[in-house]
């Protein structure tokens, strides 16, 4: 008797099968370490694509990239991963929700020019990058035992003392002029952000995200227009949670995918 091979959300496989931005995608992921979240539904009702190119760097399963090409049918997307489980996993995320065929998966370092150009991500090509790098540098914090867990939170393979910036410059040298970029991050790095952005975006928008009405600003939105000269602002605050600890009605839309991020005027 032949045995039945596992389905890839199987226990066995460490996967779970997921709906997620109100059911309209279903997502594997890992069980355990990091899971596609809050920072994922900011970030990709952050920006929006119409028709053109999209870069996701950092895609993990590719949640972000799928929620953006999923609304327009002219949108395509190259998802950069460099670890290959979770590119595999995107892959068959794009597969499972009929989007595989304007979904390209690249295991790149965003780092290393060369290794771009070599998988196929020309410089200057996009018309939308987006990216939700790790949080913090090497060293910074203590990293999680779960080495998946522990790349998506702390920088690796930077090669310099300040690997947020040498990211952002990653992202951008992809990115047409006139294109946009979208990211989400904490707050305490926008000395970071600004540094990398100068002379290189503009049109710049910070959006900071409270966990609550009255609490500091726990998440950035950040994004800017590739050679724009206008000038930089701060778009008003989001704030995620009511006094009972519900989403807020404009919180709740945006991570069930019913409305983008409001960036004001």
């Amino acid at each position: 008797m032949t045995e039945t091979p596992p389905r890839l959300d199987s226990p066995a496989d460490g996967l779970s099968s997921d709906p997620w931005l109100g059911g309209r995608l279903t997502l594997m992921q890992p069980r355990r370490g990091h899971r596609v979240g809050s920072d994922a539904a900011l970030l990709a009702a952050a920006a929006d694509l119409a028709e053109g190119r999209l870069v996701d760097v950092g895609a993990g399963v590719g949640a972000v990239a799928l929620s953006i090409v999923s609304r327009h049918a002219r949108a395509t997307a190259d998802c950069v991963e460099i670890d290959p489980a979770l590119a595999g996993i995107a892959a068959e995320n794009a597969a499972r929700n009929g989007l595989a065929e304007r979904f390209r998966v690249v295991g790149a370092d965003i780092f290393d020019a060369s290794a771009r150009r070599a998988a196929g991500l020309a410089d200057e090509a996009a018309d939308l990058v987006v990216t939700n790098p790790p949080f913090f540098e090497p060293g910074a914090v203590r990293a999680s035992p779960d080495a998946a867990k522990a790349r998506a939170h702390v920088f690796s393979g930077a090669g310099d003392a300040a690997p947020l910036e040498s990211w952002i410059r990653g992202c951008l040298a992809l990115l047409r002029p006139g294109g946009r970029f979208a990211m989400v991050h904490r707050p305490d790095a926008l000395l970071a952000i600004l540094a990398a952005a100068e002379n290189r975006l503009g049109a710049l928008a910070l959006l900071p995200v409270h966990p609550r009405a009255g609490a500091s600003a726990h998440r950035l939105l950040v994004s800017g227009v590739k050679g724009s000269k206008a000038p930089l602002r701060i778009a008003p605050g989001l704030v995620l949670h009511g006094p009972g600890g519900r989403l807020t009605a404009e919180a709740d839309a945006i991570h069930r995918g019913e409305r983008l991020v409001d960036w004001g005027g």
